[in-house]
């Protein structure tokens, strides 16, 4: 919409242009007609030897060749000038604007910067979220563990096409059970599945948020199974 407006902006502009140059050029051609009528009409001889419609006639072919030269001459200028402008994102240099105003900008952005790291927070933990500086920083554990459903989900069905669809409350020992035994046991005789299938059920059910512990261990058990 915008593109369609400024086109239309740049049309109404050339064509005003060319209208006022049409209206000047009629008006210059107006009067030289009447000018050199009037030189042949006074003049004795007519055409013979009439300097006056000469001097008229060389004064607007003047005129013209000025005019032309001098549009001419203007337009090249402003698309030059116009190319020099960078079309990307440039800083401000120094030289840009006075050095007053430069240092003022410099200190307000060295401020707003000192005032955001200061307000980071810094050994503070909330429950179910990972503690600011460490691995699992800024990570919802709740929402990260039942974000790796889809894609082991995804990852199941490149290995066995043919496998149910997921539903949105199915455990996840059960829509796995045709991966089950792809998957080696520990010495407790349970896989990966086993304990990803808890950390879910967690996740899901539980009124608390999950702890790192739980949330490392079913992120531990979804990598495994992407590994299968």
């Amino acid at each position: 919409m915008y593109r369609l407006y400024s086109r239309v902006l740049l049309w109404i502009s050339e064509a005003c242009y060319a209208l006022i140059t049409l209206i000047i050029v009629c008006f210059l051609a107006i009067s030289c007609f009447a000018l050199l009528e009037q030189a042949v009409r006074t003049a004795p001889h007519s055409w013979t030897n009439n300097w006056d419609a000469v001097t008229i006639g060389a004064t607007y072919c003047l005129v013209l060749l000025l005019s032309v030269a001098f549009c001419t001459k203007r337009r090249i200028a402003v698309r030059r000038r116009l190319q020099r402008i960078s079309k990307t994102h440039s800083g401000i240099n120094k030289n840009d604007l006075p050095m007053p105003v430069h240092e003022y900008i410099s200190q307000e952005f060295a401020r707003s910067c000192l005032i955001s790291y200061e307000c980071q927070p810094r050994e503070t933990t909330h429950t179910g979220w990972g503690i600011p500086g460490t691995e699992h920083g800024g990570t919802h554990f709740r929402r990260g563990l039942l974000d790796t459903i889809a894609d082991i989900n995804a990852r199941a069905h490149l290995v066995i096409p043919n496998l149910p669809c997921l539903k949105p409350h199915s455990r996840m020992i059960h829509h796995f059970r045709f991966i089950l035994p792809l998957l080696p046991k520990d010495d407790e005789g349970l896989t990966s599945l086993h304990y990803y299938d808890s950390a879910v059920q967690l996740a899901r059910t539980l009124t608390r948020e999950p702890t790192q512990g739980e949330f490392t261990l079913g992120l531990r058990a979804a990598d495994e199974i992407r590994r299968m």
